[in-house]
């Protein structure tokens, strides 16, 4: 339980850092890129303004998935975090449809487009820095907790950063040329790898969501704990989920049918403790003993050996 409170208070104080950090950064751009005239540099300020509405929601899902169990969700609020990260790429990719419709008009528009002012450089140059400095931030936090919301967030102002530096250049480039329309398809190209982040975060989160494994090893690893145990044999129906990072383990094992209740609580639990030995960030293991030959061979869920 202790555990439990530490990771949501990491995961509302990286969430409230983020977005103050993300406030300055999307104001900065926003009004540089008006006052500029640079397409791209607003773009990449909306950009940021998102991850201000993506850093709330965090807030508030922090406090959330920190409510106990309780009658109708028996297994927690974790999971609203992996619903919080799907939401999440849903407004990362609107904001880079948003961004790419934009593009288009502005590439297609008949508007003569002037030079954008030198402060769009200067702003970009302070943008890169600061979204270098949250994603450093928010991984090493994720990575701390184990938190798909917060991984997802460092890949989100990661790609900030590419997207700053492809500002950077396009600006860059834009004076180098004296060519407007630079800027602009700087920013179309932008909003593409925007979208391209968001379908990989969507798929992502789909692991918790499904009731999967980020790693498919988990499985190997339980087998191999099974048979390293005298006496246990057959794991069959062996299902494993994630639940805010923390694996859930179910398998059923077959043992003597004529040894005693006490004998094969025994084995059951020298294999649950070889699972924990082997398996790093196990919340429960829930193992289901029956007589040799007694598996079913049209079992629905779950694996057994031959399968791996």
């Amino acid at each position: 339980m202790e555990n439990n409170r530490s990771r949501q208070k990491i995961l509302s104080t990286a969430s409230l850092v983020s977005a103050i950090g993300n406030a300055i950064l999307a104001v900065a751009k926003i009004v540089i890129g008006l006052v500029s005239g640079s397409l791209s540099v607003l773009g990449d300020g909306i950009d940021s303004a998102t991850d201000v509405l993506i850093s709330i929601v965090m807030v508030a899902t922090s406090r959330i998935i920190n409510r106990p169990p309780d009658k109708k969700y028996v297994f927690g609020y974790e999971k609203a975090e992996s619903i919080a990260t799907k939401l999440l790429s849903f407004v990362i990719f609107y904001a880079g449809v948003q961004m790419l419709i934009v593009s288009i008009q502005n590439i297609f528009s008949s508007e003569v487009r002037e030079l954008p002012g030198i402060w769009a450089i200067y702003v970009t140059l302070f943008s890169i820095v600061g979204k270098l400095s949250l994603a450093w931030y928010q991984f090493r936090m994720g990575k701390k907790i184990d938190s798909s919301l917060l991984r997802a967030n460092a890949v989100n102002m990661r790609n900030d950063v590419i997207i700053s530096v492809g500002v950077l250049l396009g600006l860059a480039f834009t004076f180098i040329f004296n060519l407007p329309i630079l800027d602009v398809i700087t920013g179309l190209l932008i909003s593409i790898y925007i979208i391209k982040s968001a379908i990989t975060i969507f798929m992502e989160s789909n692991v918790e969501l499904m009731d999967s494994v980020k790693d498919e090893n988990v499985y190997k690893k339980i087998f191999e704990a099974v048979d390293s145990v005298h006496g246990a044999s057959n794991a069959h129906r062996v299902r494993s989920r994630q639940i805010g990072g923390m694996y859930m383990i179910d398998l059923d094992i077959e043992v003597d049918g004529t040894i005693t209740l006490n004998e094969a609580h025994d084995i059951a639990e020298q294999v649950e403790k070889n699972i924990y030995q082997s398996i790093e960030n196990v919340y429960d293991i829930n193992i289901h003993v029956e007589p040799k030959g007694h598996c079913m061979d049209n079992e629905k869920f779950g694996l057994h050996k031959e399968m791996m």
